[in-house]
């Protein structure tokens, strides 16, 4: 178990220094592009902005996806409950 941590933990370090020097990487500004839904431009990004932008969705996605998983775990542990109380028949005759 204390492996596992270890590496989740190395993970995520890697993960916010490759992140950290990406943006600093793309201080300097660079070219714009705009961004369009059905031909309606909605933006003009710089190279930053845009990587900010899927970082900032992936990690929603990623806070969806445990807070799915938790609401899983939670049911599933909830209705355990009753139904080993319902099938535990009935106490000892007397």
């Amino acid at each position: 178990m204390t492996r596992m941590l270890l590496i989740g933990l190395f993970l995520l370090a890697a993960t916010a220094a490759f992140t950290v020097l990406a943006i600093i990487g793309h201080l300097a500004g660079g070219p714009h592009y705009t961004v369009s839904v059905l031909h309606h431009v909605i933006a003009t990004m710089s190279a930053l902005a845009i990587f900010a932008a899927g970082l900032a969705l992936a990690l929603l996605f990623t806070l969806g996806l445990a807070t799915a998983m938790i609401g899983m775990l939670h049911r599933r542990h909830r209705h355990r409950t009753p139904r080993h109380a319902a099938h535990a028949g009935p106490g000892p005759m007397r």
